[in-house]
Protein backbone atom coordinates (compact mmCIF):
# COMPACT_ATOMS: atom_id res chain seq x y z
CA UNK A 1 0.00 0.00 0.00
CA UNK A 2 2.78 2.24 1.15
CA UNK A 3 4.62 1.42 -2.61
CA UNK A 4 1.43 2.42 -4.32
CA UNK A 5 1.10 5.53 -2.49
CA UNK A 6 4.61 6.62 -3.41
CA UNK A 7 4.19 5.54 -7.01
CA UNK A 8 0.62 7.74 -7.17
CA UNK A 9 2.77 10.88 -5.61
CA UNK A 10 5.22 10.50 -8.25
CA UNK A 11 3.40 10.26 -11.01
CA UNK A 12 1.34 13.23 -9.59
CA UNK A 13 4.43 15.69 -9.28
CA UNK A 14 5.92 14.30 -13.10
CA UNK A 15 2.20 15.49 -14.26
CA UNK A 16 2.82 18.98 -12.18
CA UNK A 17 6.23 19.34 -13.75
CA UNK A 18 5.19 18.19 -17.25
CA UNK A 19 1.85 20.85 -17.34
CA UNK A 20 3.94 23.69 -15.72
CA UNK A 21 6.42 22.97 -18.92
CA UNK A 22 4.06 23.21 -21.34
CA UNK A 23 2.03 26.00 -19.80
CA UNK A 24 5.64 28.00 -20.17
CA UNK A 25 6.25 27.24 -23.47
CA UNK A 26 2.57 28.00 -24.80
CA UNK A 27 1.87 31.51 -22.65
CA UNK A 28 -1.19 33.40 -24.13
CA UNK A 29 -0.50 34.42 -27.01
CA UNK A 30 -2.20 37.84 -26.66
CA UNK A 31 -0.48 38.99 -23.54
CA UNK A 32 1.83 42.42 -23.20
CA UNK A 33 2.62 41.89 -20.13
CA UNK A 34 6.04 41.02 -21.11
CA UNK A 35 6.80 43.13 -23.31
CA UNK A 36 7.84 47.27 -23.42
CA UNK A 37 7.87 49.71 -26.13
CA UNK A 38 11.38 50.11 -26.90
CA UNK A 39 12.06 54.19 -26.96
CA UNK A 40 10.91 53.70 -23.62
CA UNK A 41 14.21 51.86 -22.67
CA UNK A 42 15.93 52.88 -25.73
CA UNK A 43 15.58 56.28 -26.05
CA UNK A 44 18.50 57.28 -28.64
CA UNK A 45 16.73 54.74 -30.85
CA UNK A 46 15.40 56.48 -34.04
CA UNK A 47 12.33 54.64 -35.20
CA UNK A 48 11.45 54.63 -38.77
CA UNK A 49 8.53 51.81 -38.95
CA UNK A 50 8.04 50.89 -42.73
CA UNK A 51 5.25 48.64 -42.38
CA UNK A 52 3.22 51.40 -40.62
CA UNK A 53 3.90 52.95 -43.57
CA UNK A 54 3.73 52.37 -47.38
CA UNK A 55 7.16 52.31 -48.31
CA UNK A 56 7.89 48.71 -47.90
CA UNK A 57 8.07 45.30 -50.17
CA UNK A 58 3.88 45.12 -50.16
CA UNK A 59 3.27 49.01 -50.81
CA UNK A 60 0.14 49.55 -47.89
CA UNK A 61 -0.07 49.47 -44.52
CA UNK A 62 0.56 46.23 -42.77
CA UNK A 63 -2.45 44.29 -41.07
CA UNK A 64 -1.51 45.21 -37.08
CA UNK A 65 0.61 48.08 -36.89
CA UNK A 66 -1.62 50.48 -35.18
CA UNK A 67 0.66 52.90 -34.66
CA UNK A 68 4.64 54.04 -35.63
CA UNK A 69 6.32 52.35 -32.60
CA UNK A 70 8.76 49.31 -32.11
CA UNK A 71 7.71 47.02 -29.18
CA UNK A 72 10.45 43.89 -27.95
CA UNK A 73 10.40 41.59 -24.85
CA UNK A 74 11.70 43.18 -21.72
CA UNK A 75 14.97 41.43 -21.66
CA UNK A 76 15.01 41.74 -25.38
CA UNK A 77 14.97 45.40 -25.10
CA UNK A 78 17.69 45.19 -21.83
CA UNK A 79 20.22 44.16 -24.27
CA UNK A 80 19.52 46.39 -27.06
CA UNK A 81 19.67 49.09 -24.59
CA UNK A 82 23.31 47.97 -24.15
CA UNK A 83 23.95 47.82 -28.01
CA UNK A 84 22.92 51.26 -28.04
CA UNK A 85 25.27 52.98 -25.45
CA UNK A 86 28.16 50.64 -27.51
CA UNK A 87 27.49 52.28 -30.71
CA UNK A 88 26.64 55.64 -29.64
CA UNK A 89 30.52 55.89 -27.87
CA UNK A 90 31.35 55.05 -31.59
CA UNK A 91 29.64 57.80 -33.03
CA UNK A 92 26.62 55.90 -34.37
CA UNK A 93 22.62 55.75 -33.27
CA UNK A 94 20.36 52.80 -33.48
CA UNK A 95 17.70 53.10 -36.16
CA UNK A 96 14.81 50.40 -36.21
CA UNK A 97 12.74 49.60 -39.31
CA UNK A 98 10.96 46.67 -37.16
CA UNK A 99 11.27 44.52 -34.22
CA UNK A 100 7.60 42.65 -32.73
CA UNK A 101 5.38 41.81 -35.45
CA UNK A 102 2.24 40.23 -35.23
CA UNK A 103 1.06 36.74 -36.77
CA UNK A 104 -1.53 39.03 -38.62
CA UNK A 105 1.36 41.18 -40.32
CA UNK A 106 2.84 37.90 -41.53
CA UNK A 107 -0.71 36.89 -42.55
CA UNK A 108 -0.17 39.68 -44.72
CA UNK A 109 3.07 39.04 -46.19
CA UNK A 110 1.33 35.66 -46.81
CA UNK A 111 -1.94 36.51 -48.98
CA UNK A 112 0.66 39.21 -50.67
CA UNK A 113 3.01 36.51 -51.79
CA UNK A 114 0.11 34.48 -53.00
CA UNK A 115 -1.04 37.44 -55.50
CA UNK A 116 1.05 36.99 -57.84
CA UNK A 117 -0.48 40.09 -60.17
CA UNK A 118 0.42 42.59 -57.13
CA UNK A 119 4.00 43.77 -57.95
CA UNK A 120 3.80 47.27 -57.15
CA UNK A 121 7.08 47.73 -55.06
CA UNK A 122 9.27 45.26 -57.34
CA UNK A 123 11.77 47.27 -58.51
CA UNK A 124 11.81 48.89 -54.89
CA UNK A 125 12.96 45.56 -53.35
CA UNK A 126 12.70 42.50 -55.45
CA UNK A 127 13.64 43.29 -59.46
CA UNK A 128 15.87 40.38 -59.91
CA UNK A 129 12.98 37.79 -58.34
CA UNK A 130 10.12 36.69 -59.87
CA UNK A 131 7.23 36.89 -57.23
CA UNK A 132 6.48 32.93 -57.67
CA UNK A 133 9.37 31.97 -55.62
CA UNK A 134 9.45 34.17 -52.77
CA UNK A 135 8.29 31.57 -51.12
CA UNK A 136 10.21 28.76 -52.30
CA UNK A 137 13.73 30.73 -51.71
CA UNK A 138 11.96 32.11 -48.10
CA UNK A 139 11.70 35.35 -48.48
CA UNK A 140 8.06 34.95 -46.81
CA UNK A 141 7.09 32.50 -44.41
CA UNK A 142 4.58 31.41 -42.55
CA UNK A 143 5.78 32.02 -39.24
CA UNK A 144 8.33 34.52 -38.32
CA UNK A 145 10.77 35.06 -35.63
CA UNK A 146 9.84 39.03 -35.00
CA UNK A 147 6.35 37.57 -33.84
CA UNK A 148 8.05 35.72 -30.48
CA UNK A 149 8.93 39.01 -29.46
CA UNK A 150 12.88 39.52 -29.02
CA UNK A 151 13.95 39.46 -32.98
CA UNK A 152 14.82 43.40 -34.42
CA UNK A 153 15.55 45.21 -37.74
CA UNK A 154 17.93 47.58 -37.61
CA UNK A 155 20.82 49.61 -38.77
CA UNK A 156 23.10 52.92 -37.84
CA UNK A 157 22.74 56.10 -37.99
CA UNK A 158 26.28 58.11 -38.66
CA UNK A 159 25.68 60.88 -35.77
CA UNK A 160 28.69 62.90 -37.94
CA UNK A 161 26.60 62.98 -41.71
CA UNK A 162 23.57 63.06 -39.85
CA UNK A 163 22.76 60.20 -42.23
CA UNK A 164 22.45 56.30 -42.27
CA UNK A 165 25.37 54.81 -42.33
CA UNK A 166 26.14 53.05 -46.14
CA UNK A 167 25.57 49.26 -45.76
CA UNK A 168 25.79 48.27 -49.62
CA UNK A 169 22.14 47.89 -49.96
CA UNK A 170 18.41 48.61 -48.68
CA UNK A 171 16.57 47.36 -45.70
CA UNK A 172 13.76 44.23 -47.02
CA UNK A 173 15.74 43.72 -49.91
CA UNK A 174 15.38 40.70 -51.66
CA UNK A 175 17.85 38.84 -52.76
CA UNK A 176 21.95 37.63 -52.37
CA UNK A 177 23.28 41.08 -51.77
CA UNK A 178 21.45 41.40 -48.05
CA UNK A 179 23.41 38.30 -46.75
CA UNK A 180 26.10 38.96 -44.12
CA UNK A 181 28.73 37.58 -46.56
CA UNK A 182 28.25 39.29 -49.34
CA UNK A 183 31.75 41.29 -50.10
CA UNK A 184 33.47 38.64 -47.15
CA UNK A 185 33.75 36.55 -44.03
CA UNK A 186 31.02 37.82 -41.18
CA UNK A 187 32.95 35.73 -38.92
CA UNK A 188 36.49 37.02 -39.56
CA UNK A 189 35.27 40.66 -40.70
CA UNK A 190 37.55 40.11 -43.85
CA UNK A 191 36.47 41.61 -46.89
CA UNK A 192 36.52 40.04 -50.35
CA UNK A 193 37.19 42.02 -53.01
CA UNK A 194 33.51 41.87 -55.43
CA UNK A 195 31.44 44.09 -57.54
CA UNK A 196 28.78 44.12 -55.18
CA UNK A 197 29.46 46.20 -51.85
CA UNK A 198 32.42 48.12 -51.03
CA UNK A 199 35.11 47.64 -48.66
CA UNK A 200 33.90 50.15 -46.59
CA UNK A 201 29.98 49.33 -46.93
CA UNK A 202 31.39 45.82 -45.50
CA UNK A 203 32.99 47.41 -42.44
CA UNK A 204 30.12 49.16 -41.90
CA UNK A 205 28.14 45.97 -41.68
CA UNK A 206 30.25 44.46 -39.31
CA UNK A 207 30.04 47.69 -36.97
CA UNK A 208 26.47 46.65 -36.40
CA UNK A 209 26.87 43.01 -36.66
CA UNK A 210 29.62 42.94 -33.96
CA UNK A 211 27.99 45.59 -31.59
CA UNK A 212 24.75 42.89 -31.66
CA UNK A 213 26.59 39.87 -30.98
CA UNK A 214 28.88 41.58 -28.26
CA UNK A 215 25.18 41.79 -26.37
CA UNK A 216 23.60 38.44 -26.94
CA UNK A 217 22.04 38.37 -29.79
CA UNK A 218 22.71 36.43 -33.11
CA UNK A 219 22.35 37.00 -36.96
CA UNK A 220 20.88 35.69 -39.35
CA UNK A 221 22.56 34.26 -42.44
CA UNK A 222 20.46 36.07 -45.16
CA UNK A 223 19.72 39.96 -44.02
CA UNK A 224 22.45 41.75 -42.51
CA UNK A 225 19.92 43.73 -40.48
CA UNK A 226 18.12 40.80 -38.98
CA UNK A 227 19.23 39.89 -34.95
CA UNK A 228 17.49 37.68 -32.36
CA UNK A 229 18.19 37.33 -28.66
CA UNK A 230 19.93 34.32 -28.05
CA UNK A 231 18.45 33.73 -25.00
CA UNK A 232 14.69 34.78 -26.28
CA UNK A 233 12.03 34.43 -23.53
CA UNK A 234 9.69 32.64 -25.72
CA UNK A 235 11.25 30.47 -28.10
CA UNK A 236 8.10 28.58 -28.82
CA UNK A 237 5.30 31.59 -28.52
CA UNK A 238 3.48 33.43 -31.21
CA UNK A 239 1.97 36.28 -30.25
CA UNK A 240 -0.60 38.03 -31.96
CA UNK A 241 -1.53 41.41 -30.18
CA UNK A 242 -1.17 44.65 -32.22
CA UNK A 243 1.36 46.63 -32.16
CA UNK A 244 1.24 50.30 -30.50
CA UNK A 245 1.94 52.51 -27.70
CA UNK A 246 2.18 50.35 -24.24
Amino acid sequence: MLRTNILTMLCAVLLMTTSCKEKENTAPAETTTDFVTITDVVPDAILEIRYYGTYNFVGTRIDGYLQPTALMTRRAADSLRAVSDDVKSQGYRLKIYDAYRPQMAVDHFVRWAADLSDTAMRRYFYPNVDKSRLFELEYIMAKSGHTRGSTIDLTLFDMNTEKELDMGGTFDWFGSESHPDCGGNPETGKYRENDTITEQQFHNRMILRNAMLRHGFKPLDSEWWHFTLRDEPYPDTYFTFPVKQL
